[in-house]
């Protein structure tokens, strides 16, 4: 990896990362505990009054993958070179390869000594031996449910990459491979994207709010507010709101399954910032629709299966799983990136 990506990657994680940041600690007195006051993180979940589980409380991105996860397997079958076109696997169906260069560097997470997708894993390889979060324990490995998203790489544990189409493969490699991650958001101060959001490693706050019935995620990264409908609203036909940069979203219970639809996303023809899936710039368009299903399996876990169906950027729909950790006694603290945008001296005017 050269400077220039050096750079960039470190541009993203100094303003993704607060290490050792001393949040409030507010003890709850609600948390379930054992003899030794330790939280009891498979406790019953929690539910609200009309007996839908609550997610409310502070989380944090978890790991759930196999310990190998995110070794190069979206580049294709042993991490090596990507599958051709119409391979098997989620590139599959005509998508166009993954772009060469999407594998990070030997000890990088995703590289032959990382472990991809785990927010303990420092950075190595260039990237500025950045420990993302305290390392915890793992939650159980699922075979059968989808490839859990990585950090960098949303598909970097899809056999075979993401099934890109030739405009979005085209996307992927000027952002990556030529400008070298530069206009990443997170890197800006500008929203990002759902995927990047969830994996942050400073936490998100989930609220519900009565009236009207809705479900409100506060991101500490960036400020990012996204606000979940669930009085029974559909979702609009795209196109007819403005585009948001996190889209319009309802939600319905399948049980104790919430699933959130979400459209009129703002996409990569918006401008450079915008329709970044990843930090490595997969990218999505203003045609995509992201449909999450949320469970919170235990007091302490919270799990969302995450499907991208955007036919302009990918062949198919695909699905990634992301996890969280509670992190109960603590209270976020505010983010402020504003002294990072270079407007001024971008158009000479300081």
């Amino acid at each position: 990896m050269n400077r220039a990506m050096c750079v960039a990657l470190g541009a993203v994680v100094a303003t993704s990362v607060a290490i050792n940041p001393q949040r409030p600690t507010i003890p709850d007195p609600t948390v379930p505990r054992d003899a030794q006051g330790k939280i009891k993180m498979d406790a019953p979940t929690p539910r609200t009054p009309d007996g839908k589980p609550d997610f409310s409380g502070l989380w944090m991105r978890a790991n759930s993958g196999p310990p190998n996860e995110g070794r190069g397997r979206g580049r294709g079958p042993g991490g090596g070179a990507p599958s051709a076109p119409g391979a098997a696997g989620a590139g599959g169906g005509g998508a166009a390869a993954a772009p060469a260069g999407d594998r990070p560097p030997a000890g990088a997470p995703g590289g032959a000594a990382g472990r991809g997708g785990d927010t303990g894993t420092a950075f190595a390889g260039g990237r500025g031996g950045v420990t993302l979060e305290p390392q915890t324990e793992r939650f159980p490995y699922d075979p059968s449910g989808p490839p859990v998203a990585t950090f960098f790489e949303a598909g970097g544990n899809i056999t075979g990459g993401l099934p890109y189409t030739p405009w979005a493969a085209a996307i992927r490699k000027q952002r990556f491979e030529v400008d070298k991650a530069k206009d990443n958001p997170d890197a800006n101060c500008m929203p990002m994207g759902f995927l990047q959001f969830h994996q942050q490693p400073q936490p998100r706050k989930i609220m519900n709010i009565s009236n009207p019935k809705s479900l409100l995620i506060e991101w500490e990264a960036n400020y990012g507010l996204w606000h979940i409908y669930l009085d029974g609203r559909k979702l609009p036909p795209q196109g007819e709101p403005n585009p948001f940069w996190y889209g319009y979203s309802v939600g319905h219970w399948e049980g104790d399954t919430l699933v959130v639809e979400t459209n009129n996303l703002r996409g990569a023809e918006d401008g450079p910032y915008d329709g970044w899936l990843d930090v490595n710039g997969s990218p999505y368009s203003e045609q995509a629709k992201f449909t999450h299903k949320i469970r919170r399996p235990t007091y302490g876990h919270l799990q969302m299966d995450i499907t991208v169906d955007d036919p302009k950027a990918y062949t198919k729909p695909w699905t990634v799983r992301i996890d969280q950790r509670i992190a109960p006694d603590q209270e976020m603290i505010e983010f402020i990136c504003n002294e990072n945008q270079q407007f001024r001296r971008r158009i000479k005017i300081d």
